[in-house]
């Protein structure tokens, strides 16, 4: 995607832990916080893949949460003093709730209707320990009562996060996920991309399996790997393929060690390529080299944004029957549904779809048609912009 932001760093990860850990460093001026906040200091730590120990990770997202209140209190005067004085925003949509301890102090300075997008915030607070958990849980149901109103991509992140956060139903606005389609439309102008044939004409290929996300536990590589070479002691798909792509974290390159050396225990070194991190132009191509996608998720995912990406390329899909997914497929017939961390079955639905090409193909059709006419980003930036005229409306009204 295209960058556009703006350069300018808020709550840069360097200061807001530097300024939580040692307390010199909330009283630092400017031109020091400035230095810290250089997008070359927060590369580099980035890529050092630097933890933080559980407790302290805990103390920071509930200082975070307190805002005004937390260490970092410095932070939330100087972004609320550049949204008041440079910005002039009519409205405010924070991207998760975790950062939204501002959201008081913007109320106060702006006067103006403040949404937050939930996308992921369960997810990271089940990493904190107890009693930061719980604290924090406390921190974010004391926010929504300031916060004007959420969106949300799928019914049931609502629902779950309606619960989880004590959010009034009246206050949940669901937006469709969209895509920027533009990049796809060679895939509907050659629909017969795929590598997979007509029954009785030889294949281009091998039937190619593909994993298109971050390399980590949570996102179920090992249960897609443990399905693969469980579907490679079927019939006739003794030369299947599986093709990785995604971003490894420092963090997790055991983990996705401990995949490689399975596979290659298994002899089937030789069929599956780790491709490593894409870019834009990379994932186009990955998706053009497979018949299916696979990511078995292991937690409940609140979006699905891969599986837009994989049916707008014609390529059906194979998901954990949990999270978004349910409704996401039920909406946009391309692909099927297995059980949860059950390699087997995942063996199973895609032996069903590899083995019948017509159905492969017929799902990945249906898929692609729906995401060009009702998920694309137009649609989504509709839906998105009626959300915040309600709001704009009622502030004004």
């Amino acid at each position: 995607e295209e960058d556009v932001s703006i350069g300018r760093v808020f709550f840069g990860g360097v200061n807001v832990f530097l300024q939580q850990r040692i307390p010199l460093f909330r009283y630092l001026p400017r031109f020091l916080d400035r230095f810290l906040d250089a997008r070359w200091i927060l590369r580099w730590a980035t890529s050092r893949g630097l933890e933080i120990e559980p407790r302290e990770l805990g103390e920071l997202t509930v200082s975070m949460l307190r805002g005004s209140a937390g260490y970092q209190r410095k932070e939330v005067k100087r972004l609320c003093h550049w949204l008041q004085h440079s910005v002039h925003p009519n409205l405010i949509n924070l991207s998760n709730m975790l950062i939204a301890g501002s959201v008081p102090a913007m109320k106060s300075r702006l006067q103006v209707p403040v949404l937050v997008t939930l996308q992921g915030d369960d997810i990271f607070l089940d990493q904190l320990i107890e009693p930061y958990r719980s604290q924090a849980l406390k921190e974010i149901r004391r926010l929504v009562k300031e916060v004007d109103g959420f969106l949300v991509f799928s019914n049931y992140y609502a629902e779950y996060l309606g619960d989880l956060f004590e959010i009034p139903a009246s206050k949940l606005e669901l937006v469709p996920l969209g895509l920027d389609t533009a990049d796809y439309e060679s895939f509907v102008m050659d629909p017969d991309a795929a590598s997979l044939s007509e029954p009785g004409i030889e294949a281009a290929g091998p039937a190619t399996i593909g994993y298109l996300a971050r390399l980590a536990p949570e996102k179920g590589l090992h249960v897609l790997v443990d399905a693969f070479l469980q579907l490679r002691e079927r019939p006739g798909m003794e030369q299947v393929q599986l093709k990785i792509a995604g971003w490894l974290g420092e963090q997790q390159q055991d983990y996705v060690d401990e995949q490689l050396k399975k596979i290659a225990t298994a002899g089937a070194a030789d069929v599956v390529d780790h491709v490593g991190s894409v870019d834009r132009a990379g994932k186009l191509d990955f998706l053009q080299q497979i018949d299916v996608l696979s990511v078995p998720t292991v937690y409940r995912e609140p979006k699905g944004l891969f599986v837009l990406e994989a049916l707008a390329a014609g390529v059906p899909v194979v998901q954990p029957c949990h999270g978004a997914f349910p409704e996401l497929l039920e909406r946009i017939p391309g692909g099927l549904l297995v059980n949860p961390e059950d390699p087997a079955d995942l063996a199973e639905k895609l032996y069903e779809l590899l083995r019948d090409v017509e159905k492969c193909r017929r799902l990945g059709q249906r898929g692609l048609q729906v995401v060009h006419q009702q998920y694309n980003a137009d649609k989504m930036a509709t839906a998105t912009w009626d959300v915040y005229r309600k709001y704009l409306s009622s502030e004004t009204g």
